[in-house]
């Protein structure tokens, strides 16, 4: 029996393969390795794609949000209102700049972080709110930019997991005051390495975040700031600017995948289907299902422990995304959160299961999973 993986990169590679090849060895044919026109031609036609008037590469999506944060003047002394339920980088670039980093809870149907607990947290030393877009669904960003004017807070958009994904017709990355993209090899867009961007409408923002790029230096050895080295090198740029090319046909594919899911997963009563949220575009980076968790007293694991080793056994590898969430994390004691503080995320946190998603699943592959987590469930 064939494993089903919760991605699979071969089949993007597949269909580029002839044209990323021809790329990759006229780049190492240039000796142009480190920015060049690649990585110009990348960014002008992101910023194109996102809809926004510039775009900044970077090494990563973590590197992304932290020069945003820089360029902000986020430091010490500022909260930053961010979601508990993410990978850790979310929160640690708050730190890292200086800024304390405030946890909101979450909306069990969306994964998003709440609205009214945004609106909630926010105090007088609150300067940035970063919306996290999870598993490729847009935060409610009307409600979230009519918090951030009335209180004149900065948006950062954590579009990570979103590339492509939309609200009210309007990219993601595009309506905060920056968005930060990661195209690490499972995001949507992804390169074959590392690599990152933020996208803006303000010159000022993006001059400053090349010059932090760039170790702050506005010029050849005069640096006018502590910055950092953070480039995409000239091979993922020429990739990623094949793979845009072909990212809403692949997200329409991950869209499908989704709506087969739902087909053949509605009716069992034992777990909670991702919901989509009225105004925007997911791009299902993840499929991402609750299993309500039925206490066993032969076991300590949760049930969706039990159903995620179920699915191995029958060689489907299933993903836990985020197990402990960031308000109890270790290194975030000292922020003073309780266990019980933050109760939707910790529910998720036990009940969540990514299924296998990725352009080119197939149906039989869907289906197999199906009748498989149906086995598993009992």
């Amino acid at each position: 029996m064939n494993k089903i993986p919760p991605v699979d990169l071969t089949r993007q590679y597949e269909l580029i393969s002839e044209e990323a090849n021809l790329a990759v060895l006229e780049i190492l044919n240039s000796g142009n390795y480190i920015g060049g026109k690649a990585v110009a031609t990348f960014e002008q036609q992101f910023a194109q794609y996102t809809g926004v008037s510039s775009c900044v590469s970077c090494n990563s999506g973590t590197d992304a949000l932290y020069l945003a944060l820089r360029a902000l003047n986020i430091g010490e002394g500022d909260e930053v209102i961010t979601s508990p339920f993410t990978f850790f980088a979310t929160a640690e670039v708050i730190s890292r700049v200086g800024a304390k980093p405030i946890f909101v809870d979450i909306d069990i149907d969306t994964f998003n972080f709440n609205l009214a607990q945004v609106e909630k947290a926010i105090s007088p030393q609150t300067k940035a709110i970063v919306p996290v877009h999870l598993f490729g669904q847009p935060v409610d960003m009307t409600g979230l930019m009519a918090i951030a004017k009335t209180h004149n807070l900065i948006v950062i958009e954590d579009c990570a997991q979103a590339t492509g994904a939309s609200w009210q017709e309007q990219k993601v990355g595009s309506i905060g005051h920056v968005g930060c993209f990661s195209f690490f090899p499972t995001k949507n867009l992804g390169a074959c390495g590392d690599g990152g961007a933020v996208t803006t409408n303000d010159p000022a923002i993006a001059k400053q975040m090349r010059i932090l790029k760039e170790h702050g230096s506005p010029e050849r050895y005069r640096h006018d700031s502590i910055g950092i080295n953070s480039r995409i090198d000239g091979i993922q740029a020429a990739i990623l600017s094949i793979k845009l090319r072909h990212l809403d046909f692949w997200n329409e594919q991950r869209a499908t995948a989704a709506k087969y899911y739902h087909e053949l997963l509605n009716a069992i009563t034992l777990i909670k289907l991702p919901q989509a949220i009225s105004g925007g575009n997911s791009v299902w980076n993840q499929y991402t299902i609750c299993v309500g968790d039925r206490k066993s007293s032969t076991s300590q694991k949760t049930s969706r422990d039990r159903v995620k080793e179920c699915l191995q056994q029958q060689e489907i590898i299933s993903m836990i995304y985020y197990p402990i969430p960031l308000h109890l994390q270790p290194v975030y004691r000292d922020l003073g959160y309780k266990k019980g503080q933050l109760p939707i995320v910790e529910q998720a946190a036990r009940e969540v299961l990514s299924l296998p998603m990725f352009p080119g699943i197939s149906q039989a592959e869907q289906e197999r999973v199906a009748y498989a987590l149906k086995d598993c469930l009992g």
